[in-house]
């Protein structure tokens, strides 16, 4: 009983060390707020907004209809400029795209020949100028063939293609940018607060001050992991129901306790590596770049970034001592397609075991610091 006693005291310690860090405080507020807005809604897997010009040199009415079709969203208002331009105004970055339509396209269409349209495109953008390229040419060849056939009717083929998007009817890509974002937040600042918190006691020399104590390893690392873990637990609920929910009307399908379950499980896991890299680190300097070299490979490599499958072979099976991949599909699969314990019980079952895995090692590592400490 007394254990668990001292857990509580010693982690209500840390919380008020914890609120009374203006500075740190802000930067929980902001990266579970302003920080998942941003993220959610910068990354954009559609054009919106390009600029675009066109070398209008045949003046008629199909080159018109063309231009009239290239219309906001997707891109902004056409600025009609002379050939000569052209290259002037890419390299002055003033269009992402410019459209040459050539002298006599329309009488060549009406003919059944094959006239070329000329696409400048400034792939610096690459995403945007690949997505956009494919629209402008979707646009055109349809423009062309309704102008061609007069009719909007389509080729009966021999087969009919139905396709169905499941979870994300509309193809938002904000809806996964910001769990991925979450994601990406819950395993930064847990690593950061609660090996900081740790090497903190080493620096100012309290650690000695607790070794004094009827104290052992376990209840100091246990009590690192609950307060601070509390802490991005209560930021992800706010942020969960409050940004992603109502502010990005982001539905979440499944269930929200148990949701709040799993990430629970992961902020152990997350803590405990940072308790890890906490003992590990001599200095503040020495954690930093420790946090480095762990967060990015947890971000890159969780699926956020790009599909599991997608990743080299040789990577794919490393990906499974992560657990920040197991909690992007346990989150994706509660949040999008609304699963329950019975087919998310895998996931939870291995971030639970890495975490106790990560803990062990991490009880370990701290106690053998402690004694060469004595």
């Amino acid at each position: 009983m007394n254990t668990w006693l001292n857990i509580y005291w010693l982690g209500t310690k840390e919380l008020r060390s914890l609120v009374s860090d203006f500075i740190m405080l802000m930067l929980i507020v902001y990266s579970f707020s302003l920080a998942i807005y941003a993220e959610a809604t910068a990354i954009s897997e559609s054009v919106h907004n390009a600029s675009i010009a066109i070398v209008d040199e045949d003046q008629s009415a199909l080159s018109g209809t063309i231009a009239n079709a290239l219309y906001p969203p997707y891109f902004k208002t056409p600025i009609f400029i002379s050939a000569p331009q052209t290259d002037r105004a890419m390299d002055q970055d003033k269009f992402m795209f410019v459209v040459t339509i050539p002298p006599k396209f329309e009488q060549n269409v009406r003919q059944g020949r094959q006239p070329t349209v000329q696409i400048d495109i400034d792939a610096t953008a690459v995403t945007q100028a690949s997505i956009g390229n494919g629209y402008i040419q979707s646009i055109i060849s349809q423009e062309v063939n309704y102008f061609f056939k007069r009719s909007d009717q389509s080729t009966a083929y021999p087969v009919e293609l139905i396709m169905r998007q499941a979870f994300n009817p509309n193809g938002n890509g904000m809806w996964f940018s910001a769990i991925n974002a979450l994601l990406n937040q819950i395993t930064m600042l847990t690593i950061i607060l609660t090996g900081a918190a740790l090497l903190r006691e080493r620096e100012h020399g309290t650690i000695e001050h607790l070794l004094v104590m009827p104290l052992n390893a376990f209840q100091i690392v246990m009590a690192k992991i609950w307060a601070n873990g509390l802490i991005i637990l209560i930021a992800f609920t706010l942020s969960m129901f409050l940004v992603v929910e109502n502010i990005l009307d982001i539905p979440v399908a499944g269930s929200k306790l148990l949701l709040l379950l799993g990430t629970s499980a992961y902020l152990f896991a997350a803590a405990a590596i940072g308790i890890f890299l906490g003992t590990i680190a001599q200095t503040m300097a020495q954690f930093a770049l420790l946090v480095l070299m762990v967060i990015i490979p947890m971000v890159m490599l969780s699926g956020g970034l790009t599909p599991i499958e997608s990743q080299p072979d040789i990577i794919q099976p490393l990906t499974w001592l992560l657990p920040s991949r197991h909690y992007m599909e346990f989150s994706q699969a509660v949040v999008f397609r609304g699963a329950g314990i019975n087919l998310v019980w895998p996931q939870l079952t291995i971030i639970i075991a890495l975490g106790a895995a990560f803990f062990i090692a991490s009880l370990a590592m701290f106690r053998r610091s402690l004694k060469s400490m004595t």
